[in-house]
């Protein structure tokens, strides 16, 4: 059989004549999809782009959606202080327990070390003033935030469904105890859509020691589209990882291959009923291609005044890893970012919230790394115009106990019977306080809220019933708040 040897201009153009059929023809025409990704949104596609039935044309399921009714808010900064901040060493203050120290009460609680009628009390180490024309208790861990406090509604009788890490944190971001359910930016990104093309709608960033127990699921677009899930971003190097072009790839020879892709597909315009998936690639290649350039820019701090910089206690070593992250979220919901979650601890034990140990080591840490930069927050989103747009939330997936969890220390327990969370801007009503714990604060006693109820305030104050926001799975209309719906926390709106 004799082999017909290829001549210099085959040799060549062994994968097409035409650039225009080299880039379609290597890989198997993935190439082709990639482009096509990165030219979704400018419209030569939408003649042909279907969804998964072969007839709807697709829809960008990030395309900014009306709200049910008029917001309070636009965007979300959820402030997560890992681990279970202690309540009644931070701003619930409980005067009962002043003396109290060593002594053996009976007290039921449920945490970690299981079931208990009785313990030894630990008696705050802090000392507790009012601050404010409100008179609101706080703790000197945070004399920063203390000034504020005529802006922010404290909710004395959160209550939680579980006093385990793992479990609690899901439901403090999805609303169950279980995993595989979508999160609370998911949701809203899912019912509101995204109003920047160049940014995700749903940024995380997480403490530079470690991310928390239950990892992704705490981001996690659940049993919904992975168009819904988080991007975790870091406010210092590389913002994205894994979004930088390759080596050698220019912006300008990437728009020359657009344009390639651009005129093939010009030549080559065929509706097809099998592109169920290419239109979702478009979106998520167009995305990560603006990024390139928006999301360096956006976490760019350089720009901003000494003054501003200062606010959040850049330049102080303790205070700045938190400080850049508490200034990025403000620039990022600054360019329509709709949701932003920080985590403050990370990892194990003492590098979070977690004070099974020394209570007093492990508040002053945290707490020293944190006051300063959410009070900057704060007043630098309120001298900007943004606060009364912007919701503002804190608190950790429960509290701790008032007894001690072993015979020495001063290590508290968990604690989902009762503890404070609270929240400020958008629309929520300043210098406030809502329920109750009883006078030692082991749980709620006066108008106890479930975390649902938490999620249902923050829906609502983004335009949207609770009741109404659905997505079908599984045979059912899934809520966020469940089946069984939840009421808005109306004392503070």
């Amino acid at each position: 059989m004799s082999e017909t040897r290829p001549n210099n201009r085959s040799r060549n153009n062994f994968c097409g004549r035409t650039r225009r059929e080299f880039l379609w023809q290597t890989g198997g025409g993935f190439t082709g999809v990639a482009m096509a990704g990165l030219m979704g949104n400018d419209g030569f596609l939408a003649s042909q782009a279907v969804a998964a039935d072969g007839v709807t044309p697709f829809e960008n399921p990030l395309a900014p959606k009306d709200p049910h009714f008029v917001p309070k808010a636009k965007n979300v900064i959820f402030l997560f202080m890992y681990g279970g901040p202690s309540h009644i060493d931070t701003f619930d203050y409980k005067p009962r327990m002043k003396g109290m120290d060593g002594k053996t009460v009976e007290v039921k609680t449920f945490g970690r070390g299981g079931r208990r009628n009785n313990g030894r009390i630990v008696e705050t180490p802090w000392k507790f003033n009012q601050y404010g024309q409100c008179g609101q208790w706080v703790s000197d861990l945070f004399p920063n935030l203390a000034t504020c406090v005529d802006d922010i509604a404290f909710l004395h009788s959160m209550t939680a469904d579980s006093p385990i890490h793992g479990s609690a944190m899901l439901m403090m971001n999805s609303g169950r105890i279980l995993s595989g359910s979508p999160c609370l930016g998911s949701w809203l990104n899912y019912g509101l859509g995204s109003e920047n093309e160049d940014l995700p709608g749903f940024v995380v960033m997480l403490d530079p020691r470690g991310g928390p127990i239950s990892g992704a699921k705490n981001w996690s677009s659940g049993y919904m589209p992975a168009d819904f899930q988080a991007t975790v971003m870091r406010s210092q190097g590389e913002p994205i990882l894994n979004l930088q072009r390759p080596n050698g790839l220019t912006e300008g020879m990437q728009r020359h291959l657009l344009d390639t892709l651009r005129d093939y597909n010009k030549d080559h315009q065929q509706p097809r009923a099998d592109n169920s998936n290419l239109a979702a690639r478009i979106a998520s290649y167009e995305l990560a291609f603006k990024m390139q350039t928006a999301a360096p820019e956006a976490t760019d701090l350089s720009s901003e005044t000494e003054a501003t910089q200062e606010l959040y206690g850049l330049g102080e070593k303790r205070s700045e890893p938190f400080g850049r992250q508490c200034l990025l979220a403000r620039r990022l919901v600054e360019r329509g970012v709709r949701f932003v979650q920080i985590y403050s601890g990370g990892n194990h034990n003492d590098a979070n919230w977690d004070a099974h140990g020394d209570l007093k080591h492990n508040h002053d840490m945290h707490a020293g790394e944190t006051d300063k930069p959410i009070a900057g927050l704060i007043k630098d989103l309120k001298q900007r115009g943004m606060l009364k747009d912007t919701l503002i939330v804190w608190g950790g997936e429960f509290g701790r106990q008032p007894t001690a969890e072993y015979a020495r220390g001063t290590g508290r327990d968990h604690n989902s019977f009762g503890f404070t969370m609270w929240m400020a801007g958008g629309g929520i009503k300043g210098g406030v306080s809502v329920g109750k714990t009883d006078e030692l604060g082991s749980t709620a006693v006066e108008d106890r809220m479930h975390v649902k109820r938490l999620h249902a305030t923050i829906l609502h104050q983004m335009g949207m019933d609770p009741d109404r926001l659905s997505y079908f799975y599984g045979g059912l209309d899934q809520k966020l708040v469940g089946v069984e719906g939840a009421e808005p926390i109306r004392q503070i709106i």
